[in-house]
């Protein structure tokens, strides 16, 4: 049942709870801004904190009559709650002791005073599970010889509801006006403390009031820097003959310097392992590489704030510092926004503190890709000194440059990638790029480039396409195996191999990958045509016993329903495929690009050449000869090397030799 009692208790548990709340008040801009400082000063995160508007904010217009916010900010109490139990347990975990949660029980007591000619009574309710003062001990506390009455109900009253910190009178007593307390004040020299020396009462004599305490200081000028919970403690329990302090200057606060917040972490070291949503940790992942994109803010400056002044006990100023201002350090490719706090990036890349200034670096470097550096994933151009590993991959919205050689792993990038030695797949490993391609050498590894790919070597049973151009070049110059597509052009000095022990296809005129797309639209199209006649068939069986029967039962006849919904889909998705498949067939024929093969050396026999969609298969080898399109045909021609390309511009950036 809810009670007084236990309304009381728990209005004093709230109370308890606020006062362990930690408050601060921040000026800045914006809201948000606010929020930040704070967030910093209280050392949590935006998401935990709870505010007050004590002065609303304005943006300004055109810059004139802004007025920036302020606002009272405090951890919600129930992050502060968990974090004090956090911080518990880890204690007692680290002491390896284990401690019941108990609740304090503890029993209401109460002061008798005299003050002038009355007595007077203060009762403190109890907590918990306490017991009440007892009204029979206060009454027989307030007879003494001097005692001339009790109110009896008031104290009653008193005992059972309290007096809400306050003191009632309940009585009178024989007054000896000779035997009061004698009360003196003093003011430090330096105006720093008020304190206050009490004489104890003789008999019959009364104690010092709270605001004869208030009068005595007032006449000594005292305005400022009153401790009232001091006085109220010292009216409770008197301290006798030696001076106690009821006044003290209300010292001056330094503003604070002004900081870098930072939306990035500093310290590399504290960087950690991605995991996954069941916990585990992906050792290729390692996360060491902090990803901005241009136009991301990356740190903000928060001003530096004034001091507050503070004042002596009478009212006097004292000075406090203002808060030092300092410089933002900008690096290389960062720039300040608009309102010239925020420092935000102007590229693409990794952002970090070089020589303390926050710097975006364009480029990463390691020496290999493996378990030390894990997969990468990077905003910008990555250069890899050695090899790029089994089964890692890299990521990269500029170019992907490796000194050294390719396994079975996957490269992605924006820029153009370049491989000095090549790329060995082992029938998994794949290239993908819009640019161009640059390597060595291509084993058993798909290749896709949009623009050119270009070999010094071989390419041995892989899949390559290219929106432009493949290009071997080089003493072998070897195209052994594999299917390779190019709009424009593939040329190399020998293609196929020797006996035709390797099948070798190389396709040339037409748009690789909406080639690709068509063939996948007609296997696609190909399954929704049986799909469709295994639901027509079951369409007319159902139909045809609903016509005999005049009615089918109800499963049935949901499962009809169900059937003419699921063709009405697959027609739809058919109507839609085949637009797509015309639409692309239209593009095959209209390209303009006729396509070339080009072979300095030989044609191998057995090997594959579709110009646009007509086939020619080497029955037999052939030496120096271009493969072309011609009214309707392939057509052969003599190899004419000035009509090979020679020269491809060099990839964008490229920084090896």
């Amino acid at each position: 049942m809810v009670n007084l009692d236990r309304l009381r208790l728990d209005m004093e548990k709230r109370l308890a709870k606020d006062r362990e709340i930690h408050t601060v008040e921040v000026m800045a801009d914006t809201l948000d801004e606010c929020l930040a400082d704070a967030a910093v000063q209280l050392e949590t995160s935006v998401s935990n904190l709870e505010y007050e508007v004590i002065e609303k904010g304005f943006a300004g217009i055109i810059g004139l009559a802004k007025k920036p916010w302020k606002i009272s900010v405090y951890e919600n109490p129930d992050v502060t709650d968990l974090k004090k139990k956090q911080s518990e347990e880890q204690m007692f975990a680290d002491d390896q002791l284990t401690e019941e949660i108990k609740v304090v029980d503890k029993d209401g007591y109460y002061y008798i005073h005299r003050f002038d000619a009355g007595l007077f009574l203060k009762v403190v309710n109890p907590v918990g599970n306490g017991k009440k003062v007892a009204a029979k001990e206060v009454i027989s506390s307030l007879k003494r010889a001097d005692t001339i009455s009790v109110d009896e109900n008031a104290v009653k009253e008193a005992c059972e509801g309290g007096t809400n910190g306050e003191y009632k009178e309940v009585g009178v007593y024989e007054h000896v006006a000779a035997g009061d307390a004698i009360m003196s004040v003093d003011v430090s020299k330096d105006e720093m403390q008020v304190t206050i020396t009490v004489s104890p009462p003789a008999a019959g004599g009364a104690e010092i009031t709270e605001d004869q305490i208030r009068r005595s200081v007032a006449t000594q000028g005292v305005v400022a820097g009153i401790e009232d919970d001091k006085i109220k403690e010292f009216i409770d329990n008197p301290v006798y003959n030696m001076p106690y302090e009821v006044a003290a200057a209300v010292q001056p606060v330094d503003g604070r310097d002004a900081y870098i917040a930072y939306n990035f972490e500093t310290d590399r070291s504290k960087l950690k392992l991605k995991e996954s949503e069941t916990g585990q940790v992906n050792f290729k992942e390692l996360n060491l590489i902090q990803n901005v994109v241009a136009g991301q803010p990356l740190a903000q400056k928060m001003l530096p704030q004034r001091g507050k002044g503070g004042k002596t006990v009478f009212g006097r100023y004292l000075e406090a510092k203002n808060g030092k201002d300092m410089p933002i350090p900008l690096g290389l490719n960062v720039k300040l926004d608009s309102d010239g706090r925020t420092v935000v990036a102007e590229k693409n890349g990794q952002v970090m503190l070089v020589n303390g200034k926050i710097t975006v670096e364009e480029v990463y470097e390691v020496q290999g890709v493996n378990l030390k550096t894990g997969n990468i994933t990077f905003m910008g151009t990555v250069i890899c000194r050695g090899n790029v590993e089994d089964g890692f991959d890299i990521k990269a919205d500029g170019n992907i440059e490796v000194y050294g050689s390719v396994g079975n792993c996957h490269l992605e990038a924006e820029g153009d990638i370049v491989i000095s030695q090549g790329i060995m797949g082992r029938d998994e490993g794949t290239v993908t790029t819009p640019k161009s391609v640059w390597a060595r050498f291509i084993q058993n590894a798909k290749v896709k480039a949009g623009d050119y790919i270009v070999v010094n070597d071989n390419i041995m049973n892989s899949e390559v396409s290219a929106m432009k151009k493949i290009l071997v070049r080089g003493k072998r110059a070897q195209i052994i195996g594999g299917h390779l597509f190019a709009t424009e052009e593939i040329s190399a000095k020998n293609i196929g191999s020797p006996g035709g022990g390797t099948e070798t296809v190389l396709e040339v005129g037409f748009d690789p990958e909406k080639k690709q797309r068509l063939m996948e639209l007609m296997e696609m199209q190909s399954n929704l045509m049986k799909q469709l006649e295994d639901v027509d068939l079951n369409i007319a069986t159902l139909e045809n016993q609903k016509e005999i029967r005049r009615s089918l039962p109800r499963e049935k006849e949901e499962s009809l329903v169900n059937l003419r919904k699921q063709k009405e889909e697959i027609t739809e998705q058919s109507n839609d495929m085949s637009k797509e498949i015309t639409e692309i067939q239209e593009r095959l024929r209209e390209l303009r690009v006729v396509g070339k093969v080009n072979a300095s050396g030989t044609v191998y026999a057995g090997t594959k050449i579709f110009v646009r969609d007509e086939k020619d298969e080497v029955k037999s080898d052939v030496k120096a000869c271009s493969f072309y399109f011609e009214d309707g045909f392939v057509r052969r021609g003599k190899f004419d090397a000035t009509q090979v390309t020679q020269e491809v511009e060099g990839p964008s950036g490229y920084t090896t030799d």
